[in-house]
């Protein structure tokens, strides 16, 4: 992904912010025309744009025809983060949803991906159904609402963002204009 290469040329931390997208989204999800019922939206032209910028940065993604409740999936990631495991689980939960088109709002599905990337099968489902982490997303959602955050992904460095997927140079350069150096 483009923050791994970021943070590899360049002397940032990359840091995960947890986002309240759809968060009224049930467990089985909504077919996108549902999502966007009542909003001008074109879906295939949106999905054919993402399509694009993917392809140009080597990322898996499926044409998806759903959307799932992330809230889970973002309380198991911060525990993964806790363990080290947080970029590997981010990167997990992205392939099975955009690539895969899994339902990461299914505690089975994120038990699975916890155990894919090396953590403990058995201490993810303890985590994710006694919600140990709901605080940690919910203070996420605040400081993402405060910084403004309409959309993910968000990259902010200092007082400046870029939303939505980009190509990498356009990442880099906010990093520059941030004056931040090459490694």
């Amino acid at each position: 992904m483009s923050t791994d290469r970021l943070a590899r040329e360049y002397e940032i931390e990359v840091r995960w912010l947890a986002f309240p997208l759809h968060p009224e989204t049930p467990e089985e999800g909504l077919t996108l025309e549902e999502l966007f019922a009542g909003h001008n939206v074109d879906v295939p032209r949106i999905q054919q744009r993402l399509k694009g910028v993917a392809d140009s940065l080597g990322l898996p993604l499926a044409g998806r025809t759903k959307t799932y409740n992330s809230r889970l999936a973002q309380e198991l990631a911060k525990w993964a983060e806790s363990e080290g495991y947080g970029d590997r689980f981010h990167h997990a939960v992205f392939r099975a949803y955009f690539a895969e088109r899994l339902n990461i709002a299914r505690v089975d599905e994120l038990v699975g991906l916890a155990a894919s990337v090396g953590l403990p099968a058995d201490v993810a489902r303890r985590v994710v159904l006694a919600r140990s982490f709901r605080e940690a997303v919910d203070a996420d959602w605040d400081r993402s609402l405060a910084l403004g955050i309409t959309a993910v992904p968000t990259f902010i460095m200092g007082d400046r963002k870029v939303v939505g997927f980009q190509p990498y140079e356009t990442l880099a350069q906010l990093v520059r204009s941030s004056g931040v150096t090459k490694r």
